[in-house]
């Protein structure tokens, strides 16, 4: 699903490919929250993502979920005047890897984590933040993935034909005519139900390099397979599960992050299943399963989800008949 302060549109068709997402940092305002600087280059500039952290700390601080105005903080003036550097190459479109880059220094990064970090986890519907955090601290990580990618001849192929998943690319009509079972189906189903669109993504921005910018917007866009493989709705308990499964899977900081400190907003008797059931049987199957970015699956959309869970060694999850009903 969006994030409840998603007050965005949608982008251009990209490097990576075709595909509508939302703009997750436009705030829809002319001028910063905090009024003392004009976003000139429109209501999407390169330090909105400055301007969705100072404002959602503003509005964490301000109770009900409005903003409440107070004196800016050294913390939300530095992520103001430091996000503002790359906004200087940007419009004289020097220095940019790929049409939606912004370039950040270490400390634009670090600061950008931090912040992103605090708002995920006061909020962690906040999938804007989530993707700034992901972006700023998992280098390491996607190096790995990418490597991953290059040594399997499908993920290579990924890498060279840079697919993208998104309403513009997918034909709905022909994934509803599929076999029940199959992945297709199964994944149109999944979106259906949950009433989730592959469009909520977020595009890469703060990924200094071509190349790992895809690798994790592919991660994104396959979140949902995910869910679909691992059987998991997206409530939060179910949104707990996957992301242990892709903290084993991705290495990635984000994907740690929100596994551990995800469990402490669920209640006791849902948080002993998770315990002491899910998170071992996400363990078990993410370390047993294949890289999941290593699979094409636009071109696997006929194959039977069960056989296509044995080829990856996934299990049927525990408690299955209980899962959708905790949140």
């Amino acid at each position: 699903g969006s994030s409840p302060f998603d007050l965005s549109g949608t982008q251009s068709p990209g490097k990576f490919g075709a595909s509508a997402v939302p703009r997750p940092f436009s705030l829809g305002f002319r001028k910063c929250p905090l009024s003392w600087r004009c976003c000139s280059s429109g209501p999407y500039c390169a330090h909105s993502a400055a301007c969705s952290i100072s404002l959602g700390l503003l509005q964490a601080s301000g109770g009900g979920g409005k903003a409440s105005w107070r004196p800016p903080t050294p913390l939300t003036t530095a992520f103001f005047l430091l996000a503002d550097v790359p906004l200087r190459a940007s419009s004289h479109g020097t220095g940019l890897l790929y049409p939606e880059h912004i370039p950040t220094s270490p400390l634009q990064k670090a600061l950008l984590a931090a912040g992103s970090a605090a708002m995920a986890l006061y909020d962690p519907y906040r999938h804007d933040m989530v993707a700034v955090l992901g972006e700023t601290t998992g280098c390491h990580a996607l190096k790995v993935l990418r490597d991953q990618m290059k040594k399997d001849p499908e993920g290579a192929k990924i890498l060279q034909e840079r697919p993208r998943i998104s309403l513009s690319s997918l034909d709905l009509d022909k994934l509803q005519s599929l076999p029940e079972g199959s992945l297709g189906r199964e994944y149109l189903r999944f979106l259906d139900m949950n009433r989730v669109s592959p469009d909520t993504r977020a595009p890469t921005r703060f990924v200094d390099d071509e190349e790992l910018a895809y690798v994790i917007q592919r991660y994104r866009e396959v979140h949902d397979m995910l869910h679909t493989l691992l059987g998991m709705p997206t409530n939060m308990l179910g949104e707990i599960v996957v992301k242990w499964f892709e903290a084993v899977q991705t290495g990635l900081p984000m994907c740690i992050l929100g596994a551990v400190f995800g469990p402490v907003r669920l209640r006791a008797q849902h948080l002993q299943v998770l315990v002491s059931e899910l998170i071992p049987w996400a363990i078990q199957n993410g370390r047993r399963a294949p890289c999941v970015l290593n699979l094409y699956y636009e071109r696997r959309w006929e194959q039977p989800l069960w056989a296509l869970r044995e080829e990856l060694g996934i299990t049927d999850p525990p408690t299955p008949s209980n899962i959708s009903g905790l949140a």
